[in-house]
């Protein structure tokens, strides 16, 4: 698949979820930041949007502001979502992943809002709660819109198989360079050296048996994707 049709799909599989997250009962508003933190995840598809984003709007001073805080702590995952999956089907024994949200604020993060709102990665679409978090010091999350996200983090990563996920200022500093950024539209990004991990296919949906039926109208659509 083309760049741009990787694109393309990307963006329905936005739109679908915001089909899906507009009819939920949620307590984020503007201005309310306590979610976006330096633990972002994100795959190279999405970093290439933004990238293209900061880029053609001028912003590429956000890229100064990563850079400034990359020695502080983030949250840099040895697994994809679909690696995991393969070890949860597999039996094999999952690894613990270190993350803390008292780790930092998101280095985008400009008096409480988003710069890069527009095109942000879904990681940062689908963290909803139905508390405010600042207030009560934690995020509220029905269960099945967890299941929801997992599904499509994994098909995101899917359409992405040729790149690679890692923490969204790891992924952005990667891609930030005009050379890097063509030879991921050409597709012979080499990330070996990167600290990034590999994307995946999907091995195996990570649907819990109570939320089989009620998922499939969502499913039904990512899977007419094209």
């Amino acid at each position: 698949m083309e760049m741009d049709s990787k694109i393309s799909v990307l963006d329905k599989i936005y739109g679908i979820y915001n089909d899906f997250a507009c009819d939920l009962d949620v307590a984020c508003k503007r201005y309310c930041a306590g979610c976006c933190t330096r633990n972002v995840t994100m795959t190279t598809l999405e970093g290439y949007k933004i990238v293209e984003h900061i880029i053609s709007n001028g912003k590429t001073n956000l890229f100064k502001n990563i850079r400034k805080d990359i020695d502080k702590k983030r949250f840099q995952p040895k697994l994809t979502t679909n690696a995991l999956a393969d070890l949860c089907v597999s039996g094999k024994d999952i690894p613990d992943e270190e993350g803390d949200c008292k780790w930092g604020a998101c280095p985008l993060l400009t008096e409480n809002e988003c710069p890069i709102y527009a095109v942000r990665p879904f990681g940062c679409r689908c963290f909803v709660s139905t508390v405010i978090c600042g207030e009560k010091g934690y995020a509220d999350v029905d269960p099945f819109v967890i299941t929801v996200n997992n599904l499509f983090l994994q098909y995101i990563e899917h359409i992405d198989f040729h790149g690679c996920s890692g923490n969204l200022s790891d992924v952005l500093l990667f891609l930030k360079s005009k050379e890097t950024l063509e030879s991921y539209r050409e597709g012979s990004l080499n990330f070996t050296d990167s600290g990034l991990s590999s994307n995946r296919l999907i091995p195996v949906l990570l649907i819990p048996p109570e939320h089989r039926l009620r998922i499939q109208p969502i499913l039904q659509r990512l899977k007419c994707l094209k």
